[in-house]
């Protein structure tokens, strides 16, 4: 059975360690862990290969910037004749506490822009994403300024704890299925 996980983020170094980029911090962490490489050469994004027991993995870090991820999700799932119900994608959450993790099945974009496109290029709602808490602690008018703002010294220290919790989530969803993976970690 072949996924598409999909790590939301913006490339360039000025978006490095942003907190609109936790989906390639993510990417990035589970690539290491599993001694893969990304190729930054491929269409619409860097992408690596890779398999977790009897799943076989796509990883992509789209390169259309978030406005645009819908671009990347489509062709790839074209691409690899990935079904709807294979894709993952990990996305920033102003909406749940910093560090939270929530699966989910489907949903709206919730004014998530990388959500909106994908939700516009795919043409359902219907796609799992984990929701990765990054709080919403900024002043009124503020967000843009925040969610592209980077990480606090402590915000990084419990990104450590976190990310590969989310790795985890990943690795489970690909084995262990969506209902699975969301009753194991949704109120960690």
């Amino acid at each position: 059975m072949k996924f598409l996980i999909v790590g939301l983020g913006n490339i360039g170094d000025e978006y490095a360690n942003t907190r609109h980029n936790i989906g390639f911090k993510v990417l990035d962490a589970f690539a290491k862990a599993s001694n893969l490489v990304f190729d930054n050469d491929t269409r619409y994004g860097a992408t690596v290969s890779g398999r977790v027991k009897n799943a076989e993995l796509l990883l992509l870090k789209p390169s259309t910037y978030m406005n645009l991820s819908g671009d990347a999700v489509r062709y790839w799932m074209q691409r690899e004749k990935i079904p709807v119900e294979n894709v993952l994608i990990i996305v920033d959450d102003l909406s749940i506490p910093f560090g939270s993790l929530r699966l989910k099945g489907n949903g709206g974009a919730g004014g998530h822009n990388g959500l909106k496109s994908i939700e516009a290029r795919v043409g359902t709602q219907q796609y799992a994403r984990i929701r990765f808490g990054i709080g919403n602690d900024f002043p009124k008018g503020a967000q843009v300024d925040y969610v592209l703002g980077e990480w606090s010294d402590e915000e990084a220290k419990r990104l450590e704890e976190r990310i590969p919790i989310a790795v985890e989530m990943i690795k489970s969803f690909c084995l262990a299925g969506l209902q699975n993976t969301m009753n194991q970690f949704n109120n960690k």
